[in-house]
């Protein structure tokens, strides 16, 4: 694996000692580890390790100087062939995103601190996954930038044990002996060196003896900090103890001269690496209870922890671990235990392995189908051809809130994302929300099988590096790979499977539509024929009479539909009607018209209901609509009016079935009313006709079992009548 970091630059720090321990560590398990810095000592020092470094400056703000680190870096990533971008820092995260984008490969970030919640930061938050270095880091990820749970991953810093190794029992000390109380960390006040000097005083007085040894660099505009610390240390009188040692690049020969370590940290810490590092060592530990450093100490176990801004509690603190030896020893060996367990760098490396395969194994995908029921439906063959190319992947369906229950039992889907176009997606500014709801999935591949303007934009709104789709001039310019749309007559499968191709996936040879009902369907289904005192052996044909109000051209007529309910009821045969929510009204005026007595469900089935029903229905009458995908589905024969739609486009793979469409002229014309006097490409289709290929559906079979399915037939050959027309 080629893994490239990126940091600010490699001077010493927390952020920049662990890098450097990662990519040395990477490089001995037989990685390619690559560095990209504005340099610094920690970067001299890789020379001759193994590691690849670039100077760049990459840690400049100037938007022009990172565009052009964009393509500097593009061409470093071909040239190492780099598998993964890890960005530790803003700046570096901002170039790490675009040029992965752009080279369609992981991005994962790291979060060394407390970023405040501006535009420019949230950059931190768009990793595959979220590296967090503590619980407390973690938690603000999630609160104040929005981070899923599932992309962050948890893991602390790391040190060294072999260069931070155990001395042993705490050094005995005594009002006569010299003793060691150091601070480490960066000068500036959020660090609390005043109160750690106020608190020094009372420690002073009993330990007249005690070394004050205050360690860490001076940032240029933290110089007056520095000064203001001085005088401080002279108005206590402790000018005779006090050492400013500056920065040091050896921590570890400086923790083992100490007898405590102090952090009085006064706001949230995101970590503390210098208090694992000393805990490696054996020195007591005595904190502020802030941010990252309650992952570290358990109070009384592992070390003290004190609340913050308050000197009196940590000069007690500090003089019972050194008036208290035999706690003392108790303390620092339970630290160094739970170092080695959880805050190695060996564990560090390995959680961060663990974090770079699963970015490379394990795809984000996100499919788009937010259209009718029945083109949700016409999907599930592209669902599994999909799952069966990428089993491990996370498989995301974009689709309408009508068509959510078809996909809730999938087993080829992870998750359903609910395209709301009437309220929460409403407008411009619902599809901006969109895009924002979809980037945080931060998904690899987006499949768009829908193809129009609306999901062209979603798709490129949600920030996917490879987005899939057909150049329809339906603002194609949006994908990053654009399938050419060949306008061949092809069916609606077969339309998706071409675009599969594309995309490198192989679709499956049969185009078998799939839908999971429950066993509470079919108990549902089952009690509905109960009440409607259908027996076992009765013949049931559905009827689905209704098309949506702006599709009257697609109607047969209603004097039609009950002419041929009532043929049917003549011969024994009971009708079950059909439909939607909304079509109750139309469904009782049919019913009037009819002399027979249908079973009436219209508007009371879910669509996974209805695919039960239609399982126990010899043969589905019906237009071009859902209810033909769903008899589909589950292998009924279907029997489908065609008039101003394709049936060639339209019409879902079906085993047994009879199409009336009769190739006029003006067919298809795909026109929602007909501008005809006379309805002609639907209007000639005759009952007698529909009447007799119903007829060739109902021959003799077993009684009807919703946990089997459909009755079992005699003859269970796969058959397809021809067109009538």
């Amino acid at each position: 694996m080629n893994i490239l970091q990126i940091v600010p630059e490699m001077d010493v720090g927390g952020v920049e000692r662990g890098t450097y321990d990662l990519t040395i560590a990477l490089t001995k398990r037989g990685h390619k580890s690559v560095v990209i810095s504005n340099g610094g000592e920690l970067a001299d020092k890789l020379s001759g390790t193994g590691v690849i470094h670039y100077r760049l400056p990459v840690h400049d703000k100037n938007l022009l100087t990172m565009w052009r680190m964009v393509r500097e870096i593009g061409k470093i990533i071909e040239q190492e062939k780099i598998n993964i971008v890890h960005a530790r820092s803003r700046v570096p995260a901002w170039i790490g995103f675009w040029v992965s984008r752009k080279h369609c490969i992981p991005f994962i970030t790291t979060c060394h601190g407390y970023y405040s919640n501006h535009f420019f930061s949230r950059v931190m938050g768009w990793g595959k996954f979220v590296i967090a270095i503590s619980n407390a880091i973690a938690r603000h990820m999630i609160e104040d930038f929005d981070v899923p749970r599932s992309r962050i991953r948890l893991i602390p810093r790391g040190v060294d044990l072999t260069q931070f190794s155990y001395r042993g029992e705490t050094k005995r000390t005594g009002e006569e002996k010299e003793i060691t109380v150091g601070i480490i960390g960066r000068m500036t006040p959020l660090k609390g060196h005043g109160d750690f000097l106020r608190a020094m005083v009372k420690v002073v007085q009993e330990f007249p003896n005690c070394r004050i040894w205050i360690v860490g660099d001076v940032p240029k505009e933290k110089e007056d900090y520095l000064n203001h610390l001085q005088q401080l240390t002279r108005r206590l009188g402790l000018s005779r103890q006090v050492e400013f040692l500056g920065n040091c690049s050896d921590i570890a020969e400086i923790l083992s001269h100490l007898d405590v370590l102090v952090l009085s940290t006064v706001t949230p810490e995101a970590f503390g690496r210098v208090i694992v590092e000393a805990q490696a060592v054996g020195v007591p530990v005595v904190a502020t209870r802030v941010g990252g450093v309650v992952d570290i100490i358990e109070d009384q176990k592992t070390g003290l922890l004190v609340p913050p801004s308050d000197p009196l509690t940590l000069s007690a603190a500090i003089l019972r671990i050194l008036k208290e030896p035999a706690f003392a020893d108790s303390l620092v060996k339970a630290a160094r235990q739970r170092v080695e367990e959880e805050f190695s760098l060996e564990k560090m490396v390995s959680r961060s392995m663990a974090v770079y395969e699963e970015a490379m194994a394990n795809k984000r995908i996100l499919v788009i189908k937010m259209s009718s029921i029945g083109d949700v439906i016409l999907a599930t063959p592209s669902l599994r051809a999909i799952r069966s190319q990428y089993p491990n992947a996370w498989i995301a369906v974009l689709t309408g809130t009508e068509s959510v229950p078809i996909l809730q039992r999938c087993p080829y889907v992870d998750e359903i994302i609910v395209y709301d176009s009437k309220r929460r997606h409403h407008g411009w500014v619902g599809i901006l929300q969109l895009g924002s709801e979809l980037r945080r999935q931060r998904f690899d591949i987006l499949i768009d099988l829908q193809n129009n303007k609306i999901s062209h934009l979603a798709g490129f709104l949600s920030f996917a590096p490879l987005r899939y789709g057909y150049r329809n001039g339906k603002w194609d310019f949006l994908l990053s790979h654009g399938c050419r749309d060949w306008k061949k007559k092809i069916s609606a499968v077969q339309h998706q499977f071409q675009l599969l191709r594309f995309a490198g996936i192989t679709p499956p040879k049969e185009e078998l539509l799939e839908l999971w009902p429950s066993k509470e369907d079919e108990q549902k289904v089952q009690k509905w024929f109960e009440n409607g005192w259908i027996s076992e052996n009765q013949k049931l044909v559905a009827v689905s009479p209704f098309t949506s109000q702006r599709w009257i051209a697609k109607r047969w007529g209603m004097d039609r539909f009950a002419e041929l309910i009532d043929r049917l009821g003549k011969g024994g045969i009971r009708a079950v009607l059909i439909g939607a929510l909304g079509d109750e009204p139309l469904a009782r005026e049919l019913i009037q018209k009819t002399q027979s007595n249908p079973l009436n469900l219209v508007g009371k089935t879910t669509i996974v209901e209805l695919a039960v029903l239609l399982k126990g229905c010899r043969v589905l009458v019906g237009h071009d609509s859902a209810p033909l995908h769903v008899a589909a589905a589950v292998g009924t024969p279907l029997i489908a009016l065609f008039g101003p739609t394709d049936p060639q486009r339209h019409l879902p793979p079906y085993k047994k079935g009879t199409v009336f469409y009769r190739n006029l002229i003006c067919q298809p014309c795909y026109k929602t009313r007909c501008p005809l006097v006379h309805h002609n490409c639907l209007e000639s289709v005759t009952v007698e006709e529909v009447y007799q290929e119903v007829r060739k559906y109902l021959r003799d079979e077993g009684p009807f079992d919703p946990a089997q399915g459909r009755r079992g037939t005699r003859d269970d050959r796969r058959e397809r009548s021809t067109t009538k027309g």
